[in-house]
């Protein structure tokens, strides 16, 4: 199951999760929280299912009544209706995960969320590539395919690979808002920033799963980043699945190191 607001990142997502040969269902909230714009991104989505020929399935919330009902915020009261949703239909329609746009942009928020508010490990290691549903731990996992890019090269591919268009929030622009406010910090900063940060967060991924005993790829990865990142290699995580896949021979280079898988070992020597 696809979940399409109808932004970009849900349009990129529901399309090439299809053009990989993955049967989909659009899945659509309309939380009623900016009036008509509200109903315009619930008509893009049927629009832009119809053309792609993907079943949808659609809700209504009234969440202000949820949010007073139940004493949080709109935000919170937004991301509980949806996720409880989302676990309910996608064990409807049997599906066996559930694809959510965030990318690493997201992934860099998040990071830089936490740390204003006050983290720990946990809060550093961000968002996973595949995470239990927070309202239903036990049901249809949520995966995050996107979290390997950036939002830039989203909205290039939309619009000069593909031709496709998206709807924008209003809302998004509003930097009262704490998330938005870091959002538009953000925009200073260069796609080599925001890889930093997204690869931090899975270094700290790892580490916590050390700290729980868990033998993970992001665990492996984070030993083995601890092992050579004296010599500066950018690519950790490629050289652990190289290592893992028993690449003999496998080549990898920094500006003053050459690492070389042999008989399953790394060896690392300078240039």
């Amino acid at each position: 199951m696809v979940c399409v607001s109808g932004g970009a990142d849900s349009v990129a997502l529901l399309d090439v999760l299809q053009r990989a040969g993955y049967a989909c269902i659009a899945a659509h909230c309309n939380f009623h929280l900016r009036g008509e714009e509200s109903n315009r991104d619930a008509r893009f989505v049927q629009e832009l299912c119809a053309m792609k020929e993907v079943q949808l399935a659609q809700t209504d919330f009234d969440t202000l009544a949820y949010a007073r009902a139940n004493h949080i915020s709109i935000e919170m009261a937004a991301r509980d209706l949806r996720y409880k949703w989302f676990d309910e239909t996608a064990r409807e329609y049997g599906c066996q995960a559930i694809a959510v746009a965030h990318h690493q942009n997201d992934q860099a928020e998040t990071i830089l969320l936490n740390l204003k508010r006050g983290t720990g490990l946990r809060g550093l290691a961000g968002m996973r590539p595949k995470s239990p549903n927070p309202m239903s731990p036990d049901s249809v996992p949520i995966i995050r395919p996107l979290l390997c890019t950036t939002r830039d090269y989203i909205e290039h591919y939309l619009r000069d690979k593909r031709g496709l268009s998206w709807v924008n929030d209003s809302t998004n622009s509003d930097t009262t808002i704490t998330r938005n406010a870091i959002r538009e910090q953000l925009k200073s900063y260069s796609k080599t920033d925001i890889e930093h940060i997204a690869r931090t967060a899975e270094y700290m991924q790892g580490y916590a799963d050390i700290l729980d005993g868990k033998n993970t790829r992001e665990a492996g990865i984070s030993r083995l980043y601890e092992d050579i990142r004296e010599y500066g290699f950018a690519e950790i995580d490629k050289i652990y699945d190289a290592l893992q896949r028993g690449e003999g021979g496998k080549v990898f280079t920094s500006k003053t190191h050459k690492a070389t898988i042999k008989k399953g070992k790394l060896c690392v020597t300078s240039v």
